[in-house]
């Protein structure tokens, strides 16, 4: 008999494309899903799923233990606020996009808020199994894979 898995939630940071596709794929995959976008103007437009909850903070998104968090922006202005207040919760996993070969500005952002570089050193990016993914979808199908391996400690992991 199969021991019973533990519960998953994706906690998708900023209204994106790539939030889009990873919420209704994490769907799919079992996990519940939530949508923290912090600006409500960014929701205005065509209806999208936004999985089972949508909040404006990740205090209000139910983090805990079980939860992986992942940025889908790394151009907005909020990342170094919003990955700050992750690293304040008991998250599994914490990550955002970005291309591996350009720097990341997550890094000056949370410098500047007096992160200290080990906390900086447990947001993972790049993200995501290295299938050279451009695409929304394929980033959020990446992005998934790895989150998988890593919960389930294979191979698959994050490694450029």
């Amino acid at each position: 008999m199969q021991a019973e898995q533990s519960p998953r939630h994706l906690i998708a940071v900023f209204a994106s494309p790539v939030a889009d596709a990873l919420i209704r794929f994490a769907m799919d995959l079992g996990f519940t899903c939530t949508l923290v976008e912090p600006d409500p103007t960014r929701l205005q437009g065509s209806p999208r799923p936004h999985g089972d909850m949508l909040v404006s903070d990740l205090t209000a998104a139910g983090v805990n233990e079980h939860a992986d968090i992942v940025l889908t922006d790394h151009h907005r202005a909020e990342i170094g606020t919003v990955l700050k207040d992750a690293l304040g919760t008991s998250a599994r996993w914490i990550g955002i996009i970005g291309n591996p070969n350009r720097e990341a500005p997550h890094v000056p952002a949370l410098q500047a808020l007096d992160v200290p570089d080990d906390a900086i050193a447990q947001i993972h990016r790049p993200i995501g199994l290295n299938i050279g993914s451009k695409t929304p979808a394929e980033i959020a199908v990446a992005t998934l894979a790895g989150l998988i391996a890593d919960r389930n400690e294979r191979p698959g992991g994050f490694a450029f």
